[in-house]
């Protein structure tokens, strides 16, 4: 191992962490519609929980509404069920044809619950990439102990590894920022 591969192996796992905790944060109900909120759900289609992604075309006709239109027709009302259980407190509309989830407008109190939400799961975020940090720290170190790096090339290396953790931690703070807007406005 060397100083390059502790580097890149440290960004490329904050890269996953990042990813990770914006794909939690787009599962955040706002005011708008947002395919992000159904498309994990799990529909039991012959059986199997299937997530509804793989079972429709989902779009956004209306900034408050999401439409589902299932490959197969007679999935129509498992997806209902699906979207009635979960917990989007959503009423879907169906037609026959399409499930149509109209957003309603969220509660002051609902907009801090998930605000809060938004702060907790990005936070999640930033403790995975000071685990990365940590790790790579150790193995940095731990290869000034066998003597295949220099301690002040060692030292070099914790400053990159610390510089990088703020990059990154920068970017979800940026996500949370947006996010945050997203749910608080009207």
């Amino acid at each position: 191992m060397s100083y390059d591969t502790v580097l890149s192996t440290a960004r490329e796992r904050m890269g996953k962490a990042l990813d990770h905790t914006q794909d939690q944060l787009r599962h955040i109900r706002t005011s708008r519609a947002s395919a992000g909120l159904v498309e994990n759900l799990r529909v039991d289609y012959y059986g199997s929980p299937t997530p509804l992604l793989q079972m429709a075309q989902i779009s956004i006709p209306e900034p408050r509404q999401i439409m589902i239109k299932p490959f197969d027709a007679s999935s129509l009302e498992e997806i209902a069920k699906t979207v009635m259980k979960s917990d989007l407190g959503i009423s879907p509309e169906n037609d026959g044809k399409v499930v149509r989830l109209t957003m309603p407008p969220l509660s002051g109190d609902q907009r801090e619950k998930y605000a809060a939400k938004a702060k907790g799961l990005a936070e999640e975020g930033r403790i995975a990439m000071r685990n990365v940090r940590r790790d790579a720290n150790k193995e940095a170190d731990a290869l000034m102990k066998e003597g295949s790096m220099a301690e002040d090339v060692c030292h070099d290396l914790h400053d990159e590894i610390q510089k990088l953790l703020k990059e990154y931690e920068g970017k979800v703070s940026e996500i949370q920022d947006k996010k945050t807007k997203e749910i608080l406005e009207v």
